[in-house]
């Protein structure tokens, strides 16, 4: 018998973005479920949304069950923030949404309370989306695509290399500390910059130049073109990676730690700032004064990693034992099989036949 008939709402159209390959469709493609592309003129008796879906639509679907897969922090953003009160009408101007919705927090709230479950990723973000759902489950990025190699050598050379890893899109984060990195002086260190040439920022007019923007604001920073199959090798012969965050802005403050948990992985010891996220995961790991607060926090991180080769070792293997343990692909799969299960789909179970998890959803 034919299983569930299943729609996902994509972040990429060819389903290469991070969002879609380490999330859903890692996930779907683990447990061999067959997808399409999701239309909400036809029926389906599941469908995932991500961050990119409709939600001037879908919270009118009268179908089949949704899992509403909210990444970012949108909830956590004042109503009165100049770019959350612009989000509504961009969506619509630049047709994403074909009803004109002009709150856009009222429109996550609503997607958030149709939904018959809500992943997030931060708990500050699961306390906010229990007000509309009251079943939501907090689940981290797959990162087994990427970590392709492990660091084994955390000898340093006379000059420190640093690495920030992302989307140029975020560039802008790296800025907060390129006073501090002047303080350290460019013959200390080499910061190395693992991202896409160029990207078009959502609703744009033009692309951010990643070399351009480089040359602005490091004097010594090393491009390098972000690719699956060699970024792990880049950062892992880097000595120390940066996740710098600006604070002061309630969304970038409230991103969960992802990012960590990849540079983890690899092997990497890591300095970042101290959000909610990360201040939570380096104690986990046992090393709260890597999650910085101020420049002089960030110096002192630096300064003592840069100078001590066992320290880099011991926070690499820490953080490597912790982001495979609590966070590695077979615990994150498990989460997402309890999101579906919570539905009447026991996708991870080997014992079940799909008429049996079709049967078992219809009678919830």
């Amino acid at each position: 018998m034919k299983g569930p008939r299943i729609g996902y709402v994509p972040l990429s159209a060819n389903l290469v973005a991070p969002g879609d390959k380490r999330r859903f469709v890692a996930y779907a493609r683990a447990r061999n479920l067959a997808f399409e592309i999701a239309d909400p003129n036809e029926r389906y008796d599941l469908v995932i949304l991500t961050e990119r879906a409709d939600i001037s639509v879908w919270p009118d679907y009268g179908h089949g069950r949704i899992v509403y897969d909210l990444i970012d922090s949108y909830l956590s953003v004042p109503r009165t923030n100049l770019r959350q009160l612009l989000r509504g009408s961009a969506w619509y101007i630049l047709g994403k949404h074909k009803k004109f919705r002009f709150d856009y927090l009222s429109s996550v709230r609503a997607m958030c309370a149709r939904a018959n479950a809500v992943i997030c990723t931060t708990q500050e973000q699961r306390n906010l989306i229990r007000e509309m759902c009251d079943n939501v489950h907090i689940i981290l990025d797959i990162h087994s695509s990427v970590v392709k190699e492990i660091k084994k050598d955390y000898v340093a050379d006379v000059q420190l290399r640093m690495v920030w890893e992302g989307l140029p899109s975020n560039l802008t984060q790296l800025t907060e500390i390129a006073p501090l990195l002047r303080r350290l002086g460019q013959q200390s260190f080499e910061l190395h910059v693992v991202t896409d040439l160029k990207q078009k920022r959502p609703g744009a007019l033009r692309y951010v130049d990643t070399r351009q923007f480089l040359a602005r604001h490091f004097a010594n920073a090393v491009f390098h073109s972000w690719d699956e199959q060699t970024m792990a090798k880049i950062i892992t012969r880097c000595d120390l990676a940066l996740i710098p965050i600006n604070l002061d802005d309630p969304f970038t403050r409230g991103k969960p730690e992802n990012k960590l948990l990849l540079l983890w992985r690899l092997g990497m010891p890591v300095v970042a700032s101290a959000t909610p996220a990360y201040s939570r995961a380096m104690a986990n790991v046992g090393t709260p004064e890597l999650a910085c607060s101020s420049d002089d926090d960030w110096m002192s991180a630096i300064t003592r990693l840069g100078a001590d080769e066992t320290m880099r070792s011991e926070i690499g293997a820490k953080g490597r034992a912790y982001a495979e343990g609590s966070h590695g692909t077979e615990a994150t799969l498990s989460r997402w099989d309890r999101v579906f299960e919570s539905l009447g789909y026991f996708f991870g179970s080997s014992r079940q036949t799909c008429g049996e998890l079709t049967a078992a959803a219809a009678n919830r």
